[in-house]
């Protein structure tokens, strides 16, 4: 008893310590290292001089002639494509990895109008200054919210479409979550830790499974909201997770003409909004076991590759076996 009383002593300490010693990073994720050069691509939209941070990577193989764009999710940056930067340009592709704005290393504006419409005309003004031509577009959780907006508005740009565990796979406010105002999901932000990052992330993305290589994500999320750019980070966060919800992509998966790769981790639970949902309509969400299979009928050129109990980030949780999926799908 003694002893795991000592233990259990040791591991708040610890905790607490590293609480102390966290990192934080600049409005827009200064002092964070990326993998590989950041650019800054300049631009305006909506009447501001904006910045979209990008990592533009040649191939390290023999160059294949062919460009991925990826697209990260809501809680990751495109740092957190790493290792898939790293399998994609050694198989011979060049890859574009984007900030959008109001996150990572991009832009916080003050005000913006948030569309999925308007994050895909930005990737498309980033691409056109790159030259890059004809695209294979891999977009993660949010990133397969706008991989599908980006899509149905370019379907010329997209030779092909993959997406890791998407979100908006069902439309959450019609079957019955509750609409959380901006000014709420501003509160809510204001108030991101570590600890509570770390225990949504291990519940809902990683099947209730932690590595020591998560931490890093972790520390990259947090150190940005706490850091001196922590009231922007927060309400552009809020305007964003209002985009989220009330932007629905799923009824239109039905007019992607591209062929489409579907990478889903059956584990994952994500829903916008579950936690303030009801028992009743909280048990019918994020369910991809149901949810991947389902939107596979959906998209007309597509294929299903289930990672059996993985979670929200198989690319993270498994790296060599969905970089082996997804390298194969591509070139076959």
């Amino acid at each position: 008893m003694l002893r795991a009383t000592t233990l259990a002593l040791a591991c708040l300490v610890g905790s607490s310590a590293l609480a102390d010693q966290a990192p934080t990073y600049g409005k827009q994720l200064e002092g964070f290292s990326y993998p590989h050069p950041l650019k800054h691509f300049d631009f305006s939209s909506q009447g501001q001089k904006l910045q979209m941070g990008y990592m533009d990577v040649p191939a390290s193989g023999k160059a294949n002639g062919r460009s991925v764009v990826l697209m990260h999710g809501k809680n990751f940056c495109a740092a957190t494509w790493e290792t898939t930067i790293d399998a994609l340009t050694h198989a011979g592709y060049r890859v574009i990895a984007p900030d959008q704005i109001g996150f990572c290393t991009s832009s916080k504006p003050d005000h913006y109008q948030y569309s999925f419409q308007q994050l895909a005309v930005n990737t498309q003004a980033l691409l056109d200054s790159l030259g890059a031509g004809k695209v294979i577009v891999l977009g993660h959780s949010t990133g397969g919210m706008l991989a599908t907006r980006y899509a149905l508005m370019y379907p010329q740009q997209v030779e092909r479409l993959t997406m890791v565990n998407p979100i908006g796979l069902e439309d959450w406010k019609a079957l019955g979550v509750p609409y959380r105002s901006i000014d709420q999901w501003y509160q809510r932000e204001l108030k991101v830790d570590a600890e509570g990052v770390r225990n949504y992330e291990r519940n809902t993305y990683y099947a209730g499974r932690w590595k020591p290589e998560y931490e890093r994500w972790v520390q990259m999320l947090v150190g940005l909201n706490k850091g001196p750019g922590h009231q922007a980070v927060a309400w552009n966060s809020a305007l964003i997770y209002d985009m989220i919800f009330t932007q629905p992509v799923v009824h239109e998966f039905k007019d992607l003409k591209m062929p489409t790769l579907l990478l889903v981790g059956d584990q994952d639970t994500t829903a916008i909004g579950s936690d303030i949902a009801s028992p009743e309509v909280k048990a019918r969400l994020g369910q991809y076991k149901v949810l991947g299979p389902q939107t596979a009928k959906l998209i007309p050129q597509s294929q299903l590759v289930t990672f059996e109990g993985l979670g929200h980030a198989p690319q993270i949780e498994e790296p060599q076996r969905f970089h082996k999926e997804l390298i194969d799908w591509l070139e076959r």
